[in-house]
């Protein structure tokens, strides 16, 4: 709870603002381990706090997005999520927006339950229009960097689709394409060898169905994860159908993937276009079908950021980094 702000201009303060978090057991949620969450939000904001019983006062030319910040971290643990670094730089960054408001809402929309019961949720602003872009369209597009959540949701909520018996089966795929390595001098036939760029899906549903029930379900067929190369000429039918790495197939094979779409199927596509291994001058098959598609009726395309990556805090720098040599070479190549 929120009391009104205060100016003290003869003390150079230009803001105060008092947030009450209500018990003290939400008191030491809200401020962290020896106060961690609390000393990151005023370093972050160039801000002062003070704690008297259950109410945090921030002072500072901030104090007002400070107190969003501190009341958008309460509404995250009223959803029973707990605050990391990662959700708590999130906060900030959506606070100086004016939309601190929006975290709450994010984290009460549970995509999917996995079999250890625990509940899946958005946590960011473009995981959730992915996640409702997904659910209203047959066909969707979701463009982002590395650890943005763009497969793992798509999986869970293919799971969530099969358990609701919506779909009769889930079909995982991804292209054949080496990231600098070579398939020919592994052991096994095809799909032993490129089992390890399949892994990601593998992971994914094994931690939603469990393992025996995952094991089961490949062998009763109703799981298939398979190379692009697959899909050639069949229709898949009530299916949940997810295309992986999307960034590394041609603009043949998208299209034929495409044209794979059954009745009673939805098919996720999934790439970074800043991860290319297609060779030198071959064009991406998701970017001509992101431009040519995303103004297609009932086709959805996302473009997720930067800003929606939720691993480790030091991954959203290292794409920052990335993204920004990439944008330095294209202006050098431009002169």
């Amino acid at each position: 709870m929120r009391s009104p702000p205060a100016t003290s201009a003869e003390e150079g303060i230009t803001g105060k603002v008092h947030i009450d978090a209500g018990s003290l057991d939400r008191l030491r949620e809200l401020l962290g381990v020896f106060d961690e969450n609390m000393q990151t939000i005023a370093r972050e904001l160039g801000l002062a706090f003070h704690i008297d019983g259950t109410v945090v006062t921030l002072t500072g030319d901030e104090a007002e997005t400070g107190g969003a910040v501190l009341e958008s971290l309460l509404s995250v643990l009223e959803t029973g999520e707990r605050i990391d670094k990662g959700n708590l730089l999130y906060c900030i960054s959506l606070a100086r927006e004016g939309r601190a408001g929006d975290i709450g809402g994010i984290m009460k929309d549970v995509v999917a339950v996995t079999a250890r019961g625990k509940p899946v949720k958005c946590k960011t602003v473009g995981q959730k229009a992915y996640v409702s872009a997904i659910r209203a369209n047959t066909v969707t597009f979701g463009v982002g960097p590395a650890g943005t959540g763009k497969t793992y949701l798509a999986v869970c909520l293919a799971v969530a689709a099969y358990k609701a018996k919506q779909v009769e089966k889930i079909i995982l795929t991804r292209p054949a394409v080496e990231a600098g390595e070579k398939l020919g001098f592994l052991p096994g036939d095809l799909q032993t060898k490129v089992d390890p760029y399949l892994r990601p899906l593998y992971d994914a549903l094994q931690e939603m169905f469990g393992m025996e029930t995952y094991a089961r379900l490949m062998e009763k067929g109703v799981i298939e994860v398979a190379p692009l190369a697959y899909m050639r000429g069949r229709t898949l039918s009530g299916a949940f159908v997810i295309l992986d790495e999307a960034q590394n197939a041609t603009r043949e094979q998208m299209k034929m993937f495409l044209t794979r779409l059954g009745d009673g199927s939805k098919m996720v596509v999934t790439g970074d276009l800043t991860q290319t291994d297609l060779p030198e001058g071959k064009t991406s098959g998701l970017r001509h079908a992101v431009n040519l598609l995303k103004d297609v009726e009932d086709i959805g395309v996302i473009t997720l950021s930067e800003r929606d990556v939720v691993r480790h805090p030091l991954v959203m720098r290292i794409v920052r980094a990335y993204e920004r040599e990439e944008q330095r070479k294209r202006r050098t190549d431009k002169k």
